[in-house]
């Protein structure tokens, strides 16, 4: 069987669908491929969530914003919403989650934390959901 493929999208893919992505793929430990994008591309990772993800231990550095593209959803067995709207091409037979978070661009550090602590949880739910059974490693520690 193969592996589910995940998207993870949200506007400027700079944020909350980075921070997605490193934990789907932290939790997933090779059970899912994840892949993220935004409609409309920022330039670089935002420093604030940068900041909080390292603090779990989770490497941002290989992180470029990438544009949403039809063949990226295509390709999806899933794709999580994060704020993108209308903008997300919407394909019949898609599994689709929109996941209403709070944009973390420029948020203080404490409200950073929160949205990356209700993203964790949101992650988890799904993986339960992808890889039913799979003993899922240890939450990335601060």
């Amino acid at each position: 069987m193969s592996r589910p493929q995940v998207l993870v999208a949200c506007v400027k893919n700079a944020g909350r669908s980075v921070a997605a992505k490193l934990l789907l793929e932290h939790y997933g430990a090779g059970l899912v491929d994840v892949r993220s994008a935004g409609s409309e591309p920022g330039d670089t990772i935002h420093a604030e969530v940068a900041a909080v993800l390292q603090e779990r231990g989770l490497d941002t550095s290989r992180e470029v914003p990438k544009l949403l593209t039809a063949e990226v959803v295509q390709e999806s067995d899933v794709v999580v919403t994060m704020g993108c709207g209308q903008t997300c091409p919407v394909f019949p037979g898609k599994r689709y989650l929109d996941w209403a978070t709070e944009d973390p661009n420029g948020q203080r550090v404490e409200v950073v934390r929160r949205i990356v602590d209700d993203i964790d949880a949101r992650v988890r739910v799904l993986l339960a959901e992808l890889v039913p059974g799979a003993e899922l490693p240890a939450a990335p520690t601060r």
